[in-house]
């Protein structure tokens, strides 16, 4: 509990201020905007907003990712995930009718950013994505197959399904730090007409814990939302199982089979 309480409370102080419940709207309607981009819209200097986007990104809703000269801002769903799974369903659907209007705003972007804190090691948390037992606790009961070298083959399969679901090629491989694949979701003749898209791993010690980065990216400007609308579950998932050695429920794995 006391771990659980640390995880929240900043995510909750962080929501309570209007400027940054303001800058978070602002990034759900146009993902990926510099702080000059996010100041313009509010009547304040530019150091106040960079301020409140220090708390957001210490909150984990807010993570940021350099190009070229620019800083950019993202949305972090996944804090909103799992405080979500913690406390929605047992209160109130309200919140619930919130985060679908956040789904929608999300998905005009064609990059997503998706960041959790696990307390775990790299090279615990790089089997935990490379193993095709582990992968299935929190993947929906889906296992992932690879000989894990640059330019080889992966598949993502569930054994009630009658095809793969994920299909795609590991481009970088540097244990236990990065992983860059390519993408492809297949499950059905509709969503493989969608293409191929990137999916970026990274991996990044921090104390006795690790930052997961997933970008998903090169995305089709009109994206089905089903290829990356999935990713805050299943980190939601891997954090659970890392660090309870428990499988989570999610709207996910009721659908897509529980446990493996």
């Amino acid at each position: 509990m006391v771990s659980y309480c640390g995880f929240v409370e900043p995510v909750f102080k962080a929501l309570a201020d209007p400027t940054r419940r303001g800058l978070l709207d602002e990034l759900f309607r146009r993902d990926g905007q510099t702080l000059g981009g996010l100041a313009s819209g509010f009547d304040m200097t530019r150091v106040a907003v960079a301020k409140h986007l220090r708390l957001l990104e210490d909150a984990g809703l807010v993570t940021t990712r350099r190009r070229g000269r620019e800083k950019l801002h993202y949305l972090n769903p996944v804090p909103i995930r799992l405080v979500h799974d913690r406390w929605v369903s047992k209160y109130t659907e309200a919140w619930a009718a919130g985060l679908v209007d956040l789904k929608r705003d999300l998905e005009a972007s064609v990059e997503k950013l998706f960041e959790i804190y696990i307390r775990t090691t790299p090279e615990r948390l790089w089997r935990a994505i490379t193993d095709p037992e582990v992968r299935a606790r929190y993947q929906f009961g889906a296992r992932v197959e690879s000989d894990w070298t640059s330019g080889s083959s992966y598949t993502v399969a569930h054994d009630g399904a009658s095809r793969a679901l994920i299909e795609g090629k590991n481009l970088e491989v540097d244990p236990p730090h990065r992983l860059v694949q390519s993408y492809q979701a297949v499950w059905d003749d509709g969503i493989a007409a969608e293409g191929t898209s990137r999916v970026t791993w990274q991996i990044e010690p921090v104390g006795d814990s690790c930052r997961l980065t997933v970008i998903h990216d090169e995305l089709g400007q009109d994206a089905d939302p089903h290829l990356y609308g999935g990713w805050p579950m299943i980190l939601s998932g891997l954090k659970t199982w890392l660090e309870t050695g428990q499988e989570l429920t999610t709207p996910g794995s009721l659908m897509y089979g529980g446990s493996a």
